[in-house]
């Protein structure tokens, strides 16, 4: 569940995987709130683990023939 405010109000997001669970990533201390990236939000909410997690490099200057 995500709480999120805007503006006026709160959102309520809720997200139930079919099989399995969420891979949340350890906390090190339980009375502190963690911060996360979007793209980590993303991979969270897809299923896949956020430790050691990189993406893939930016390419640039290619052409297809």
């Amino acid at each position: 569940k995500i709480l999120f405010w805007d503006t006026n109000g709160f959102w309520l997001y809720y997200r139930r995987l079919e099989q399995g669970r969420f891979q949340w990533p350890k906390q090190t201390n339980e009375h502190t709130a963690m911060g996360i990236e979007q793209r980590q939000l993303q991979w969270l909410l897809s299923g896949l683990p956020v430790s050691n997690q990189t993406r893939h490099p930016t390419l640039s200057g290619l052409s297809v023939m």
